[in-house]
């Protein structure tokens, strides 16, 4: 092999994912491609001038990949108040109060990460709980699942919000005031201040570097963002300065706007368009999840569906004409139940186009729902089981041995890809790993201990599994031809470093 000096090789206990050589010692480098995988020997031989990287006390395996992240929103909340753990309204008020301590009055304070099964209420919570310890800067605080806000009345008063105020299309403002449902929120986030394009880099550039620390090479980011924040991914990728390769998706609302977001721009790069987005439904903890009939155990309700089964079927066939993955969110089991219904119309074109057809959650299901899954992207995420364990005993008892059904939907041939679904919850791979091994919740209860995976079928998941849900042939396996970017382990599921070349 010629011009060795340019070539790497890594020496390591290697995972391939390739059932052809499963595991080698070495693998070769090139041009940010995978040359070569063997021994040691074979590999050294191949290229005696090569650099060589010594990690024979590591394993080596594809890059990890966050299959579910809102990018920048996650870059933007590492500076804002972290709520995740509160177990009560009396340690939010406290977090509250100390952040207003610190923030010139009028400011506004955002911050995220409660659950509203943690809190102690009987119900949901009201703008006064915050004008307690925070009357003189307006708040706005979402609860984990990002599907509710609660804000003080300094903020329902700047959003023009008051007793009379009628419910928002898509959303729900619930009395006494203080919490918001679903689209509900943008009543108030539309009178916040508009972070200008330095702010949006910022937290674009924040984000990608805190996933690359981690151990991930690369990412789909989701849309639930303003269009800017794509747009600052975009701007990174150009400059050289993205450290992940970035896979996003459009909110079906913006498709007739796609040239303009740069739809067709660089699809070979660090950044590409790939899925449009729907919502079928809201989340467990909102209690906007959409369920079949009777709903939740506690009697509130079967939940709230958004985007019409019509709308997705439609429209999602015109995402699949221009070649793109329609992702549908779904967390109910009436919600997965009208998604496969609207996706069964939708096969044959996706099969015509080459596309899978993808559902981000899929949390809650109908026992006979499990075997439509075949052959669609199934993007979950095992974390959430650690918070929700609770709640699902409490409010979906009659569907706990089908909640984050891992292994069921892998044997109905699903592809799973792993993911976070940051800010909701941090993009912590441990998690990822304990929750679909031992099913324990925060409890330390089991849920559905049958449908654990094993630490190799979970690797699959947080890195071939997205790659094939991207089209990324090159990415999530080490062979031939494959995109030279790797994670480097103490131990499968331990620590992890990023290592691309």
């Amino acid at each position: 092999m010629t011009a060795s000096a340019a070539l790497t090789v890594i020496q390591a206990s290697t995972l391939t994912l390739d059932d052809t050589q499963p595991r080698v010692e070495a693998v070769l480098v090139g041009g940010g491609r995978v040359l070569a995988r063997g021994s040691r020997e074979e590999v050294a031989a191949l290229a005696p001038r090569a650099r060589v990287l010594d990690h024979r006390d590591l394993i080596l395996t594809p890059g990890l990949a966050e299959a579910h992240i809102h990018l920048v929103a996650y870059g933007f909340s590492l500076s804002q108040l972290n709520l995740h753990g509160a177990r009560s309204v009396t340690e939010v008020q406290a977090k509250v109060a100390q952040r207003a301590l610190q923030t010139p009055p009028g400011t506004w304070i955002r911050g995220g990460g409660f659950l509203l099964s943690e809190l102690g209420l009987g119900g949901y919570p009201s703008a006064a709980l915050l004008d307690e310890v925070s009357p003189h800067h307006p708040v706005l605080l979402y609860s984990r699942d990002l599907h509710l806000s609660w804000a003080n009345s300094l903020a329902l008063r700047l959003a023009g919000i008051t007793e009379a105020t009628a419910d928002p299309q898509g959303g729900k403002i619930v009395h006494p005031l203080g919490t918001l449902l679903e689209g509900a929120s943008e009543l108030v986030t539309r009178v916040m201040p508009v972070p200008g394009e330095a702010e949006y880099l910022a937290a674009a550039q924040a984000g990608a570097d805190d996933l690359a620390a981690r151990g991930y090479v690369s990412a789909h980011t989701m849309a639930f963002e303003a269009p800017e924040a794509p747009r600052a991914l975009q701007t990174l990728a150009a400059r050289g300065e993205l450290p992940l390769r970035i896979w996003a998706c459009l909110p079906h609302e913006r498709l007739a706007h796609a040239r303009e977001l740069g739809l067709a721009l660089n699809p070979g790069g660090l950044f590409q368009w790939g899925g449009v987005k729907f919502f079928a439904d809201g989340a467990l903890g909102s209690r906007t999840a959409w369920l079949h009939a009777p709903g939740f155990a506690d009697g509130s309700g079967t939940g709230m569906p958004l985007d019409p089964p019509d709308l997705i079927r439609e429209r999602g066939a015109e995402v699949l004409r221009l070649g793109l993955t329609p992702v549908t969110h779904a967390i109910g089991d009436r919600a997965n139940h009208e998604v496969l219904n609207a996706y069964d119309a939708l096969r044959p074109l996706a099969a015509e186009r080459g596309v899978r057809l993808r559902i981000e959650h899929a949390q809650h299901l109908d026992p006979k729902d499990l075997p439509r899954f075949q052959g669609l992207t199934v993007s979950v995420q095992p974390i959430h089981l650690q918070a929700d364990g609770a709640m699902i005993r409490e409010l979906l008892p009659h569907l706990a041995k089908t909640s984050y059904a891992f292994r069921s939907l892998k044997a109905a041939g699903a592809i799973l890809a792993f993911g976070s679904d940051a800010p909701v919850a941090p993009p912590e791979y441990r998690a990822t790993f304990a929750a679909a091994l031992t099913r324990r919740d925060d409890e330390g209860q089991p849920l559905a201990p049958g449908e654990a995976l094993t630490e190799e079928e979970i690797l699959w998941a947080h890195t071939r599994g997205p790659a094939l849900a991207a089209g990324w042939a090159d990415e999530g396996i080490i062979r031939p031809g494959a995109r030279a970017a790797f994670t480097l382990w103490d131990r499968i599921g331990g620590h992890a470093q990023a290592l691309v070349l």
